[in-house]
């Protein structure tokens, strides 16, 4: 853009006539320069604007047309016309094909009959999308067409475009050139280092901790499949929620639409949505985790899965069991008790007694007690039945609970992606670093039933993958053997035993 020395801001002229003061009766727009500019879309040279000491420019001029207007209407964009209007020289006009505006007044059309080389389109209407104009349907399926894409499209360097040298990206290159590329578990390795995009709080979030430092906030993740357990699990959990979401770009704008129909996503501020962009081969599962974990601002939290409904009131059990277990000064781990039901109703228990009567009449089980006994047995579900204090129970081989720990746990390895031994091998590391497992004996969640995910289909169905998970688990103890000595040869053994 070449400009003189005074010019600095980038700017293309209104495209309806908002400013002319003509769309309806009585209607008094700010002053302006001609049509006036649209600010929705600027250049701005900021060294320019210091120079000129903008923030002092743009606040006496607010101030005094304040006096007579009252209010603005178009907010910052009143104050630039304004300061324009008495300061024309500032302005570098730029061609309308760098702000083709759709409001439902536009004059648009007299720029894109002309010019075919669009830059950038603007929904500039509250509508947005829903506008009321002569060829808003081409523009709209333009705009979802775009969505459609691999926003990953947008982050590839482009051939003959050197940029600057990026270590980050320099050094993983190196690794990933380290790999074996004809290890049959290559592309498991790989996962490991993929860089995914991520957008946090996707939607507002706002939520302050309670003072009395025993606040809770449920972790889960998933992907677009489980997306109907969010609303339901709002129901069952009044405390703060962090969700990390596994979306295509495309997916990432139905999920948009979907929250914003909710009256009980919308009326939540306390669930951080937060997106991990689709890339690789894998369901990237602990890297989710670990995304959502690092957004907790809580002193604790309950590590979940999306398909689990938390009994009713758990979050102000757990707030309690922090005081009563005294969380803040020990390394303990609350197991919460895991249940399933295969019926898609389900008359959800408000007590441990309705729970019980469930149980002895088939409407419910013990998590997973009839293909994976191993994982919940610990949890020793006898003694739950009749326990009224808290209890102690010793890790096993493949114990992988849902518990509730202090913020400053460890995270989840990402080495295990899709289905396998990534639960089993965060609690290991929770016991190599010597957590104690509490059960808590009037708490419990229950799994609603869904189709098999992409991910466990793949491991029953393909055998290179179970050979690869049983190499990942292996080298996952050798490292735990380095990290943590004599202590952690258990884990070696236990496995071979189991």
């Amino acid at each position: 853009m070449q400009t003189n020395c005074q010019q600095v801001l980038g700017l293309v002229e209104n495209q309806s006539d908002w400013y002319l003061g003509n769309l309806w009766k009585n209607h008094r727009p700010w002053p302006s320069l001609g049509r006036g500019f649209n600010t929705g879309v600027i250049l701005l040279l900021l060294d320019r604007l210091r120079k000129l000491r903008w923030e002092q420019m743009w606040r006496l001029t607010a101030e005094r047309e304040l006096m007579s207007m009252l209010s603005t209407s178009l907010a910052d964009q009143d104050i630039f016309n304004a300061v324009i209007k008495q300061n024309p020289f500032l302005v570098h006009q730029l061609p309308c094909f760098w702000n083709v505006q759709l409001s439902d007044h536009t004059r648009s059309e007299k720029c894109y009959k002309d010019v075919s080389d669009l830059k950038v389109i603007h929904w500039n209407s509250p509508k947005k999308l829903r506008v009321k104009n002569k060829h808003v349907e081409f523009f709209r399926n333009l705009y979802l067409t775009f969505l459609e894409y691999d926003g990953n499209l947008l982050r590839r360097e482009l051939f003959g475009c050197p940029s600057e040298a990026d270590h980050n990206s320099e050094n993983l290159q190196k690794t990933l050139s380290e790999l074996d590329e004809d290890d049959p578990c290559y592309e498991f390795r790989r996962e490991r280092f993929t860089v995914h995009r991520t957008h946090l709080y996707f939607l507002h979030y706002e939520y302050e901790p309670s003072s009395d430092n025993t606040d809770v906030t449920l972790v889960a993740q998933l992907s677009m499949d489980r997306l109907q357990m969010l609303e339901a699990i709002c129901k069952h959990w009044e405390g703060p929620i962090s969700l990390a979401l596994y979306l295509s770009d495309a997916e990432a704008q139905q999920f948009l639409r979907y929250a914003q129909g909710s009256e009980v996503l919308m009326s939540r501020g306390n669930v951080g949505y937060h997106i991990v962009y689709k890339e690789g081969q894998f369901y990237p599962v602990n890297l989710l985790r670990n995304v959502a974990m690092r957004q907790v601002n809580t002193p604790y939290m309950f590590l979940s899965d999306i398909d689990f409904l938390p009994m009713y009131g758990l979050y102000e059990y757990l707030r309690k069991s922090v005081v009563q277990l005294d969380m803040a000064n020990n390394k303990k781990a609350l197991v919460v008790p895991a249940f399933e039901t295969l019926r898609y109703r389900l008359s959800y228990p408000k007590s441990k007694a309705e729970l019980l009567s469930q149980l002895d009449m088939g409407t419910l089980f013990t998590f997973r007690y009839h293909v994976w006994t191993k994982g919940h047995a610990p949890t020793n579900f006898a003694k739950w039945r009749t326990a009224t204090t808290p209890y102690r129970v010793q890790w096993e081989a493949d114990f992988e609970p849902y518990v509730m720990v202090r913020r400053d746990s460890p995270e989840y390895d990402r080495r295990f992606v899709g289905f396998g031994w990534n639960k089993v091998a965060h609690i290991m590391e929770l016991d190599a670093q010597e957590y104690e497992f509490v059960v808590l004996p009037n708490a419990y969640m229950i799994h609603m039933p869904h189709a098999p995910s992409f991910d466990i289909t793949k491991f029953r169905s393909n055998k290179q993958y179970r050979v690869c998970l049983k190499t990942l688990k292996e080298e996952f103890q050798q490292n735990m053997s380095r990290r943590y000595g004599f202590a952690a040869l258990k884990y070696m053994t236990a496995e071979n035993n189991s």
